[in-house]
């Protein structure tokens, strides 16, 4: 080999490196947080070139007084406001039964969405109810949106009798084509590619349904969310593609997937895609956003690229324990502030609630999922039990079980019935 030449200095490799580690003072003072209201709201048939710049900066609508301001202001009545705000308290009540049920042994893994509530149930209450949606792992807000049984949920969770995929998917990976919510896959990013080819179908058959996908901002460097971008731009495709920006991919903090260089909504610029950074904690700008990219995808203007500028408050999952990468005081400091209590002042400054009000009701949603957990841990529990028919095994790959199968099963079955099982 050559030897290196002298006059210039040696390369070297960056490695990103989160600004605050365990044992530090979180300080977020570097974060540009633009007014709320300050973002242009182009018109739905406007070319994705026309507002690059949304791409940079935040879709806010609340402000810090708890009004609604601005062009995207979606001017909700106030009942669709405490809809919206219940099923983000539900959400949230939800969560920490099934993380205290995970805790004291009945399911072997849960995963939390605290903080990140707007981004799925706001989503939810935007689209059409018979829209398609390709989840992540944290998009639990979907199902409880449009009505999926909490105890059903349960049931999958625990892996019980009850369990409609008859414990054949990891806790929490939900699956309900009845709600219009795709099978969620442990496999990162798997949904994107899947979300935009059921979009392709549905304009090829002259439907008028479109498809929402999610993932974390570490998915983004996976390659099938990059194939999926270049089917989605090529075919105009009718698709929400979704970016939770929730600051972590487990213990890796958003720069090792590029937030260093730019944002992720930029990653809709290259690809020709409209693309929209949203402040993920304020739930009327991820329903106006979400809103607006749904109609650009009905009237046939394309994909839409939406990112939830987010923190992730808890840890990854109960397998997780984020103190030991992360500073302890991030999710205080983080100046998005929390959903549900930004949602709440708003509909408090529009004398529409209360705190009192309030305080009732996350009582009652408390012994609402305290009421469907005893019914759904009849069914079952982790580790009590074969929960589901032995035969079943065999079942649900094939419409027609195939010879060996039924061989198999046949064999298994005598099996245990001579040893007396």
């Amino acid at each position: 080999m050559d030897a290196p030449r002298a006059n210039l200095p040696p390369l070297s490799l960056h490695v990103p490196e989160p600004r605050f580690r365990p044992g530090d003072e979180a300080d977020f003072s570097t974060v540009d947080v633009p007014p709320a209201g300050a973002a242009r709201r182009p018109d739905t048939a406007e070319p994705a070139s026309s507002f690059h710049e949304l791409a940079y900066t935040l879709v806010r609508v609340l402000d810090e007084s708890g009004q609604a301001v601005g062009p995207w202001n979606p001017r909700l009545d106030p009942e669709a406001l405490r809809k919206m705000l219940r099923a983000m308290a539900l959400t949230r009540a939800f969560d920490e039964r099934m993380f205290r049920a995970q805790r004291q042994g009945k399911t072997s893994f849960y995963m939390k969405s605290t903080g990140e509530e707007a981004v799925s149930v706001a989503a939810a209450m935007a689209l059409a109810s018979d829209d398609m949606c390709f989840p992540s792992y944290r998009q639990q807000g979907i199902l409880i949106t449009r009505g999926y049984p909490l105890i059903t949920m349960m049931n999958q969770i625990y892996s019980n009798k009850g369990d409609p995929l008859q414990g054949r998917q990891l806790p929490i990976m939900y699956s309900s084509k009845e709600t219009g919510f795709f099978s969620i896959s442990g496999n990162l990013a798997t949904q994107y590619p899947q979300a935009v080819g059921w979009a392709m179908a549905s304009a090829a058959k002259g439907d008028t349904r479109i498809a929402a996908t999610w993932c974390g901002e570490g998915s983004t460097a996976e390659g099938d969310f990059h194939s999926a971008m270049t089917f989605a731009t090529v075919y105009k495709a009718p698709v929400i593609l979704n970016v939770v920006n929730n600051q972590w991919a487990i213990s890796s903090f958003s720069g090792f997937a590029g937030a260093e260089a730019t944002t992720f909504a930029a990653r809709a610029v290259g690809y020709g895609i409209a693309g929209l950074r949203v402040d993920g904690n304020d739930a009327l700008a991820v329903y106006a956003a979400t809103l607006w990219a749904a109609e650009r995808a009905r009237t046939n203007q394309g994909p839409t690229l939406i990112e939830h500028f987010t923190y992730r408050a808890e840890g990854h999952s109960t397998s997780d324990d984020p103190t030991a990468y992360r500073s302890a005081g991030e999710p205080n400091a983080w100046p998005l502030g929390d959903p549900i209590r930004r949602l709440k002042d708003h509909l408090i400054a529009l004398g529409e609630w209360d705190e009192e009000r309030h305080a009732a009701q996350d009582l009652a949603l408390a012994e609402e999922v305290k009421r469907a957990q005893k019914e759904a841990e009849k069914n079952g529990i982790l580790g009590h039990g074969m929960h589901q028919p032995f035969e079943t095994m065999f079942e649900g790959v094939f419409e027609e079980t195939p010879w060996h199968l039924k061989e198999q099963s046949e064999q298994m079955i005598a099996e245990r019935k001579a040893a007396g099982i």
